[in-house]
């Protein structure tokens, strides 16, 4: 069967810090009275594979399409693994989430976990949002351990103040966590490997305090990572076409593009290419299948794919997302 753009339905999670920003923003459908901290848009982790929403294939998924369709999926430069390689989510932090880390690599395979590197594009904040990432400069291995202990870790972190459009990157063994009142959308490796380092003292949903992994975590923490900045890169470009490159990384790389008026953007072939909508409404056009995307909506065009166009029905923002080679 012939591939074509992919939509897919998206999986809500329950969380104790999450809101109803995804509603309130992106008319996600989420269940009533329930926190939704996070909306998995494209995953294929085991137990949490997205179902294709639209056309032909409507009801398969996406494990189902590395399975059959890996090499039109991915294409021929594709990364060597049986699952897709990018977990794609939009995330609502109406609480501060908890400091937490991601294995390294190099470290992963000791700990029994994955490593995940991800980056961050701001959505939308609240006056002093913030993000936690990365250490304060001068701070000590030994000073953070006696901070943990004390319950007075807080101490020991960068903050950076965030607005709308910010973009961090947050390579596996950086210390993070999101502040609350922000909206993020996060691209990162399929993995779901997260050690929680501190919680700010509160309660699960339960009503009991949430497990944390602090062996894992001071195993995986770089130590020598002090005051990370957010990207610092511009749009460039005149007319109706302006690209902000944001992540150009082995695992993966994405791009912010702002369209104007009814410019026609030619979508190269050749890798699989992941379109999700910021601001205003995108059309994504191809001789198999047409859609229109508003804000919090996200496709999936396949490598093997030709022909297919990005119109703008009015200025609009979206990110490309690219998976990488490894």
């Amino acid at each position: 069967m012939s591939l074509y753009p992919l939509t897919f339905h998206p999986i809500y999670k329950e969380r104790v810090w999450g809101g109803r920003n995804l509603e309130n923003l992106y008319h996600k459908r989420l269940p009533p009275r329930t926190p939704i901290g996070e909306s998995w848009e494209i995953s294929d982790r085991p137990g949490d594979v997205s179902v294709i929403a639209n056309g032909p294939l409507q009801g398969k998924d996406l494990h189902w399409l590395m399975d059959h369709h890996k090499g039109d999926l991915l294409g021929k430069n594709r990364p060597d693994t049986t699952r897709f390689p990018l977990l794609i989510k939009i995330l609502d932090a109406r609480e501060t989430l908890s400091l937490q880390v991601h294995p390294p690599a190099d470290k992963a395979a000791a700990l029994k976990g994955e490593p995940k590197t991800e980056a961050w594009y701001v959505a939308q904040t609240e006056p002093g949002s913030e993000l936690f990432v990365g250490l304060k400069r001068g701070v000590t291995r030994q000073e953070f351990e006696n901070k943990i202990k004390a319950g007075t870790v807080a101490d020991c972190l960068h903050r950076i103040k965030v607005k709308t459009g910010d973009v961090m990157f947050l390579p596996s063994g950086r210390l993070h966590a999101l502040g609350a009142g922000v909206v993020i959308f996060e691209i990162q490796q399929n993995s779901d490997t997260t050690y929680r380092v501190f919680d700010w003292n509160r309660v699960g949903l339960d009503g009991k305090p949430r497990e944390l992994h602090l062996a894992q975590s001071l195993a995986s923490i770089d130590f020598e990572d002090f005051e990370p900045g957010l990207v610092a890169t511009d749009f460039s470009g005149t007319g109706p076409v302006r690209r902000r490159l944001l992540v150009n990384d082995p695992l993966f790389s994405v791009e912010a593009i702002e369209l104007s008026g009814e410019e026609v953007l030619p979508v190269k072939s050749g890798k699989a290419q992941i379109f999700a909508v910021l601001t205003g409404e995108i059309r994504v056009g191809h001789e198999r299948m047409t859609m229109d995307l508003a804000p919090g909506q996200f496709c999936l065009a396949p490598a093997v794919l030709e022909g297919t166009t990005i119109r703008a029905k009015d200025a609009s923002r979206f990110l490309r997302i690219e998976p990488g080679t490894i």
